[in-house]
């Protein structure tokens, strides 16, 4: 009698920076529906505003199918096996959220609330009043009331006669989400399923205490910053800021007149080789060690607070606005946890805590084996969380919150 079973699944993250592919075994064990995910895949290639993704949106479709495939098809060489599917990840500035409520007459007053019946709860909390340019990605399920009784978080086989759910909505451009689909067709890859960046991320850094007492998660990317609010274990608000760690770097290299490539080697050496909490004034960058032909030295305390700490501050306040205009500042006491190719920006952690006023800790990825070495980092916590994701579906008892499939407007 066959004890597992295994499939492949693949993950591809369109960032703004890179678009990352991972291939990966998935082991279900069919007595308990646990999973195991074996990463066997992993590509990253560089993206970007001349590569054709721009904050997370396709804006040149020729040069980011280039891109996709170029990243697919090392991936694939890596993991010896061709994919022809992937979980895709969805961000960008056009994503919004809202909170919804349904409500229905369980369909038999005198039994047990059934699948059927939470099915149904569910697409009355989801049907909501959507212009043609938006689509509906997620309904998230945050909890159920039987008859008057709230605070529940699974209602199946429950007696009542009157259930309802809270939602978490979680919509997208519809344009937005066809041009990725177009990418990802002509490179040949069909989408099993859209997951927002922010809930991807937070699958894979998360703990579920940190879900459970009330947490914020910033993913911060190269051009956006995506934020989910995690309460009472359920997310109850998403949001996408249109600014990310690649201002970190041009603000760099328009301060010390260096190019893109040489700013982003010195933003990476500063978290690579600094970890010291103080910085004595007196420390020297030597530029020409990163391709300045001049012999120009400036101090590391000059980059840090001049040129670095402004813009993490910038984008920590622009987060604090949108906690405090939805009441959440306070709902938080976990704290707030980084992740993304922007925790690894030198004073990240020091700059969110001084500016939100909360903990702070950076995120780092777990939850898969295989070439864990390379991946490992907060830069790859959306693509491991979209495995994660793909993994949770696999079991029977997971209640998914992604729908389906995206229906477009035609």
């Amino acid at each position: 009698m066959m004890k597992s079973k295994t499939r492949t699944i693949a993950a591809i993250d369109i960032g703004s920076e890179k678009v990352t592919t991972l291939i990966a075994n998935l082991q279900t064990e069919l007595s308990d529906m646990s999973t195991t995910i074996n990463v066997t895949g992993v590509s990253a290639s560089e993206s970007g505003e001349g590569r054709g993704i721009k904050k997370g949106q396709i804006v040149n479709l020729e040069e980011a199918i280039e891109v996709v495939i170029e990243s697919v098809e090392s991936a694939e060489r890596m993991a010896g096996y061709n994919i022809t599917k992937a979980f895709v990840s969805l961000g960008g500035a056009h994503i919004s959220s809202i909170n919804s409520h349904g409500v229905v007459a369980i369909s038999n007053p005198e039994g047990e609330i059934t699948h059927d019946d939470v099915n149904r709860v569910i697409e009355a909390a989801s049907a909501v009043n959507l212009p043609a340019t938006r689509v509906l990605v997620h309904v998230l399920p945050r909890e159920y009331i039987v008859d008057g009784e709230n605070g529940i978080k699974d209602p199946l086989r429950m007696e009542g006669v009157r259930l309802e759910a809270e939602a978490h909505l979680i919509t997208a451009s519809a344009s937005a989400v066809k041009n990725i689909e177009k990418v990802l067709d002509e490179a040949g890859i069909k989408i099993e399923d859209f997951v927002y960046s922010g809930i991807a991320a937070s699958d894979a850094v998360l703990s579920k205490t940190e879900k459970e007492l009330g947490c914020v998660l910033l993913d911060i990317g190269g051009g956006t910053t995506s934020i989910a609010v995690y309460e009472e274990g359920s997310i109850n608000y998403s949001y996408v800021l249109p600014i990310g760690s690649r201002n970190v770097t041009k603000d760099l290299a328009t301060g010390l007149r260096v190019s893109l490539e040489s700013a982003e080697k010195i933003k990476l050496s500063l978290h690579t080789s600094d970890k010291r909490a103080g910085i004595d004034s007196d420390d020297q960058i030597d530029l020409t060690k990163y391709g300045i032909d001049e012999d120009k030295r400036v101090s590391r305390k000059t980059v840090v607070e001049g040129i670095i700490r402004p813009r993490l501050n910038e984008i920590f306040s622009m987060v604090k606005v949108q906690l405090e205009k939805e009441k959440l500042i306070n709902k938080v006491p976990s704290g707030v946890i980084i992740t993304g190719g922007g925790a690894q920006v030198f004073g990240v952690e020091e700059s969110g805590k001084r500016m939100l006023s909360l903990p702070v800790r950076i995120g780092k990825p777990r939850g898969v084996q295989g070439l864990v070495d390379e991946i490992m980092n907060p830069s790859f916590s959306v693509p491991i969380g979209l495995l994660i994701n793909a993994s949770k579906k696999e079991s029977k008892d997971h209640l998914t919150g992604t729908t389906k499939r995206l229906k477009l407007p035609t």
